[in-house]
Formats: structure tokens, sequence, C-alpha cells
């Protein structure tokens, strides 16, 4: 009998094999670039840099994130590590100005973000429909503008026990800019060759010195990012209720944007023995996206309004305001003392343009507040670190410390107008049928959904960390955390690295980490419109102590739990070549997930039976159901090649990402006395955990430098991915495919002047599959692409940019 290699068993396989192979490699002598960088991120050790790190660490440079054509942060990650996965969602409400980003494959909240290490505030926004990351409430990564950042450590390695919740699948570090001089500014634009998303951003950033013991400095960004469209003409049978035929109605691709950033970061010694720092942080983006069309005829439209249809648009405003200040100090006896206050918080507004409700009439306003969420965070950290001097090779790293963490989730009701139900009944149905309420689009937040809930928590750790001998590394931790709402948790990890030579060295580790459930998971309620196998429903999300939600099945939110193992190889087989193999498995229970949206006749006849929801036609609630593993493994290499008169620099980076579900509880008994036929979770909402991201991702990028001329170029191949569909014959799967980027710059006197593309060979993910109209009638045709392609469906970008650096 023939025994199949599990993905972990055959990753850690190659990982030990590879060490031969590579040995017989020979370079010309150089040295990796960021191999003695120190990093902060994952350890409290002061001098540790990154070829010593006993966890998969990447540094991610400025001139890589800006070595493409985007300022979004979360999209130059995702084209620098192999393991992020960042698509460009489309006609989701909110999350189009939101989107959420997935590392390792997991939740997009598994991931923590630290700025200067310190924990940085999640996004107001729950990912309630039909993207990647669905059911997450996640930090928005652009929020952070690029011109600020020194480097992004990411920690790709589970991290709960020294940094608290959210560390499942790694930590995310950015390290702003410090120094008290120089600066740059730099002006860039570009649009797609399909002759939209035209955008233009300027970046600027300066140094200041602060008496003779201080500096400061500052950065600014702003722009603004016309819509792409990538719809099609409707391509189904022409009635009255539908798109008209041959014409494009519907919009399709990126929102437009408008954004402005403005960021500081300073320190001044106080004495000589006590340092203050501070950085704050205000930004502010308003995006414009849209829904889908209705029709002249359509029951949801009024034609005295708009006698042709009419396209609704959801304009959000984020605003996000972060503020760190802290006092550092070392005793006479050596150890190093870190107080510090953060605040943070984001707050997202939706206001719903060219829209009506259909309930009040042909006096229905056309625009409407629709109400607002609210995240703020408060965080206090005590933090000790002291060396201990055993008698071993070199010193250990002695931490311990104690954090306090405040957090309010306020959900502001819309209008009267955007929420107004007047039950209109359709004329001359039998039985009688009601015109579809609230704002079109996105119905205003009620009052009785609208609320303002906050909980505290409390935790202490300690860790202790160090090379025992000149060969071996070792580290342990642990952290025991108390919640206000859900009770207390206690987390683990032990670390090691072994180096059998300078050329090779094994690195392991092996923790248990936990998220616990966002405030936003537990009292978020609103109704969204959903199309559901070509029928629209207005599906109501419960939060989970809501009675009809209780009697659905729904119960307490607890903490997920994850176990984390690693196994890697650090190999630095010739001169100027570095290359880590880490094979990973991450078993997640109990993970927080929203439902299916419940659509059966007796849940919807159940929920309509109660007051304030007449109108909807299913529910859906967040709930503990699953329990996934995730096993994969990362691989990253770095070569730097001296030529005579020139340099290459090649990166490389490859992820293999599996995860399957190990249980899915069953209906509960209330749901099913409701209606047996009802299916808590189905094939749609299982496939985003299993099949729903690209299983593998790899890139090669190579800079090739000569005097102050450079030319750049990667080639990325994004694996294949599927999308279920609740009617089977319109399940699919989506090739994979490979993206080429190139850019061409030349320095001069400080100035620097780069012309390039992305995506310069314009490849699109594989089209949609329309069966026919009769199974797919309101967007038949008009939505060719898939929203969950890792790498978006806008095609071949071009853009410049100049830069002036002193």
């Amino acid at each position: 009998m023939t025994r199949k290699l599990s993905p972990l068993t055959f990753a850690i396989a190659l990982a030990l094999a590879a060490p031969a192979a590579m040995a017989q490699e020979t370079s010309p002598p150089s040295e990796a670039q960021t191999l003695d960088t120190l990093i902060v991120t994952g350890t409290r050790v002061a001098d540790r840099t990154v070829a010593e790190s006993t966890a998969p660490i990447d540094i991610i440079t400025p001139e890589v994130l800006q070595s493409t054509g985007t300022v979004e942060l979360a999209t130059a990650l995702s084209r620098a590590v192999p393991s992020l996965n960042f698509p460009r969602a489309a006609i989701n409400d909110g999350t189009d100005a939101m989107r959420p980003a997935q590392l390792r494959g997991l939740a997009p909240d598994h991931t923590l973000v630290l700025v200067n290490g310190k924990r940085y505030h999640p996004g107001a926004l729950v990912n309630a429909n039909g993207s990647q990351g669905r059911s997450s409430s996640p930090v928005d990564l652009n929020s952070i503008p690029i011109a600020a950042i020194e480097r992004v450590e990411v920690l790709r390695d589970g991290a709960s026990a020294q940094y608290g919740s959210d560390a499942i699948a790694g930590v995310i570090n950015i390290v702003l800019k410090s120094a008290g001089s120089g600066g740059s500014v730099t002006v860039s634009g570009g649009q797609y060759s399909a002759g939209d998303g035209a955008n233009y951003q300027v970046l600027a950033d300066t140094g200041f010195k602060l008496g003779e013991s201080g500096k400061l400095h500052v950065a600014v960004q702003g722009g603004h990012q016309d819509q792409t469209d990538r719809a099609r003409p409707f391509l189904g049978t022409v009635t009255a209720t539908s798109a008209p035929g041959g014409r494009v109605v519907q919009r399709y691709g990126d929102p437009e944007v408008d954004n402005r950033s403005f960021l500081y970061n300073g320190e001044v010694d106080v004495t000589d023995y006590l340092t203050f720092y501070s950085y704050g942080l205000y930004t502010r983006r308003e995006t414009r996206s849209n829904g889908f069309f209705r029709p002249a005829g359509d029951e949801r439209n009024i034609p005295s309004i708009y006698p042709d249809g009419f396209l609704p648009d959801i304009f959000n405003t984020s605003t996000d305001v972060s503020v760190s200040s802290g006092l550092k100090t070392s005793t006479d006896g050596g150890t190093n003392i870190d107080i510090s206050y953060t605040y943070g918080a984001n707050e997202l507004q939706f206001d719903i343009q060219n829209t009506l409700n259909r309930t009040l009439g042909p006096t229905s306003p056309t625009d409407f507040y629709a109400g607002a969420l609210e995240l703020r965070q408060h965080v206090l950290n005590l933090d000790f670190s002291k060396a201990l001097d055993w008698g071993l090779a070199y010193p250990v790293t002695l931490s311990w410390g104690a954090e306090w963490r405040g957090e309010k989730f306020v959900q502001s009701p819309g209008e009267p107008a955007s929420y107004a139900d007047l039950r209109l009944p359709v004329p001359g149905t039998s039985p009688v049928r009601y015109y579809p309420p609230y704002s079109q689009v996105f119905p205003g937040f009620k009052p009785e959904y609208s609320g303002s809930y906050d909980r505290n928590n409390i935790s202490f750790y300690a860790g202790l960390e160090g090379d025992v001998t000149d060969k071996l590394s070792l580290g342990i931790a642990a952290r025991y955390e108390d919640y206000s709402d859900f009770g207390d948790t206690a987390t683990g990890k032990l670390t090691g690295r072994y180096a059998f030579n300078d050329a090779v060295a094994l690195r392991a580790t092996a923790s248990t980490g936990f998220h616990a459930p966002s405030l936003q998971q537990q009292y978020f309620q609103a109704v969204s419109t959903n199309n559901i196998g070509g029928t629209w429903y207005d599906i109501v999300t419960l939060h989970t102590n809501n009675p009809v939600a209780i009697a659905l099945g729904s119960e307490p939110l607890k903490a997920e739990e994850s176990e984390n193992l690693s196994l890697g190889l650090v190999l630095t087989p010739a001169e100027g070549l570095y290359v880590t193999i880490d094979a990973y498995q991450i078993k997640v229970t109990d993970r927080i997930t929203l439902s299916e949206n419940l659509t059966s006749p007796g849940v919807r006849i159940f929920v309509q039976s109660h007051a304030g929801y007449e109108g909807a036609s299913g529910a859906r609630y967040f709930t503990n159901a699953i329990d996934t593993t995730t096993q994969g493994v990362d691989i990253v290499g770095t070569y730097k090649w001296a030529l005579a008169n020139s340099a290459l620099d090649f990166t490389a980076g490859y992820n293999y990402n599996k995860t399957e579900i190990d249980r899915v509880a069953p209906n509960p008994a209330s749901l099913t006395a409701i209606d047996p036929t009802a299916l808590r979770f189905g094939r749609v909402e299982l496939a985003r955990f299993e099949v729903g991201a690209p299983r593998d991702k790899f890139f090669l990028n190579n800079v090739w430098t000569r005097g102050g001329f450079s030319i750049s170029t990667t080639a990325t191949r994004y694996g294949e991915f599927t999308i279920l569909n609740s009617n089977p014959v319109l399940d699919q799967t989506f090739g994979a495919k490979w993206l080429f980027d190139l850019a061409l710059s030349y320095k001069t006197n400080g100035w620097e002047f780069t012309v390039g593309g992305d995506n310069v060979l314009d490849e699109y993910p594989d089209e949609n599959i329309f069966i026919s109209p009769a199974l797919n009638t309101s967007t038949t045709g008009q939505l060719p692409y898939p929203s969950q392609s890792p790498f978006g469906f806008n095609g071949a970008y071009a853009y410049g940019r100049i830069s002036y650096t002193w």
C-alpha cells in the first residue's frame, strides 16, 4: 500500500534535503542586504538580527514598498510576502472601502498589526458579505501611509504568548521613519491600459532636530484615484425588470478614492537616563463604490425619479487616529523599563447616494445618511527586560510586563428615511406583497440595531531567551489574559535555533494562541442586500444575544484557540546567498465565522414574524462552529551578484498553503425545530476556508543596477482558486496566472526618475462562466471576473514617479 505524504511532511523533507543540494552552488562574493538588520518583532533581545531569528521574519524596505506603482501598503506587502493574500473586493458594501488581507490563508484578524511595536487599532468594519475574509474585523493596513515607513517586519509565526490576541498567523510590525535629518518628496501618477483608474499621489517626509538630544520625523501623503470599471453589457433576456439589453449599466472594479494622511514620530531625552517618545497618525479616506443596477421596471425603482433605472453609490468616509507616547529608562542594575499609552480609533461613515427608499414613494430622498461604525482602543503597557549573566556563552534576556486594554464599539443610527419601512403594498398581488423598504443598496442602521458596547482586559507576560552556546539559541514565553466579557485564557511559546555551521541552521517553534471575539462580531447588526443564486435577499445580521438569533441557535461567542508548529532551515551555502525554508501547521478550534445566509422558507417566516424584521428575507449570526487545520511551507531566498561594472539582486519567494475543515458543528436543535431544511453552514461558506484563496504563490524579482541606472523585473505566479455556488452547476475553478512587472529608474544628485508598468502583459483572471440567463438573471454577462482574484481584474497599469531625497 502506498502512503501519501502530507504537505507538511513533504515540506520538512524538502527542508532537510536542501543543504546538500545547495552546498554545491557557488556565487560571487557579496552580502545579503538585510541579514544584519536588527529586528524588534518576535524577540526582546536587543541585538537580534534577521539571520539569527528563531522564527521566520521578513524585512520589507521602503524601496521594496515603492518598487511597483501602488502606494497602498496592503497591496505592496502582498507583492513582497508570498503568504499574504489581498484580493480586491468589489460590490461588497463597506469591504470595498476597507479590504481585508490574509496571512497564511487564515482570517484577516488572525494577524496582529503593530506600529513601532505598539498594538494598532482594528477597523470598525466587520466584513459581512461575500468576500475572502468574511466574518473578520481586521486592521485597515491602508490607513498607514507608506511615506512614513522605515521598514516593515513580518513575523510569519504565532506570537500570542508575546503580544496577546490576534497573533495566530503572525505579526506585522510597521517601523516608522525616525531620523532627525534628511527627507524626501515623491510625486507619482498612472493609469490602467483600459483608460480608467487614473490616479496621482504626493508623498513627503522630513526630519528635524529637537534641541541637542531630540529628533522628530514627519510625513504627509495624499492623492486621488478614479474608479475602474470592467462591467460589460447585459446579455440576458430583456424584460421590464432586467437591465437594458446591449448596454453597460453596471460598474465593476476599484472604487474612487481620495486619501490624505499625516504622521509624526519622535523622541527626546528628558534627562540623561529618561527618554520620552511619541508617534501620532491621522488618516482620512473617502471612498465611492457602488451596488447593483436597479432597472427602470424593477420593484425597487420609482420610474418618476429614475426613468432609466439607477446605479446606487456607497460613499464611505473612514477616519483613523492613533497616538502613542511613552517613557523609557534603565536602572543602575540594568533593568530596562518602558511605560506607554496608545490610543487608536477608526470611524467608518456610510452615505448612500443616487438611490431611494421605495416605500416613501415619489417624494423619497435620493441621498441618505445611513449611520456610522466606530472602534476605539486604549492600551497601557508596562514592559521590563534585563540581561542576566548565567555563565553561558552570552547573557540571556528576561522580559516581563503587563498590559491593560480597553475597547469600545459604537454603532450609530442613520437618518429615519434610510431605515423607514412604510409597508407599502404592491398593487394587484395576492397574497399581498410589499415593496422593498430602506435606502436601496445599503439600509440605514436602525436605532434598535445601534448601541455602544465596551470591554476591558488585563494581561501579564514573561519570557526568557538567549544564546545558550555559540550554536544553540532557546526561548520560552507565557501570557495570561483576563477579559471582562468572555473569560480568561493562557498561552505559551517555545523557540529554538541550532547552527550546525556558518552555512546551515535549524529553527523550530511550538506555541498556542488565541483570538478574542471582537466587539463588532458580538454586537454588529444590520440589514444588507445580497444576490444569492440570481435572487435578491435582504439579509439581517443578528448580534449574538438577539432573541431571534438565540432562537435560531446563536450562543455567546468564545475565543478562538490555536496550536502552531513550525520547523525551518536557514541556509547561507555561499557568500551573498540567503535562503529560508519554513514548514508550518496551525490548528484553530472554535473559529468565529458568520453562518450561511439562512433563507429557507421556515426561517424566513419565523424572522418576519418578529417586529422590526418584516422586510427581511433571511438572517445570519456569528458562531464558533468550525475547526480547521492549515499546513504549508514558506521558501524565501535572496542573492546579490556583483558583476564587473554592475550588480544583480535577486529575491524569490514561494508559499504553499492548504486549509482543511476538521469539524463543523451540527445545526442547533432550536434551528432544526424552526426549519429542518435550514443549513447553518453549507458549501458556499466552507469553500472560502478551503479553496477560496490560491493554494500557492511564487514570485521572482531581480534588480540590475549600473551607475545611476536600474531595471527591476518581477514575475509572480498566483495559483488557482475555486468559488462554490449554492447551485453546484455554477461552481468554477479559476486557473493559475503569471503576472509581470517592469520598472526603469535613473538616479542623479538626489533625484530619481522612474517609469514602469504593473501586469505589463495585461493579464486577467479567468472569466466567470454564465451558464444561462435563467441561472443568473440579475448579473448575466455584466460581471466578467471574480472579485476573489488575488491580483484583481484591472489589467495593465502604467505609471511614472519622480523623487527627490536629501
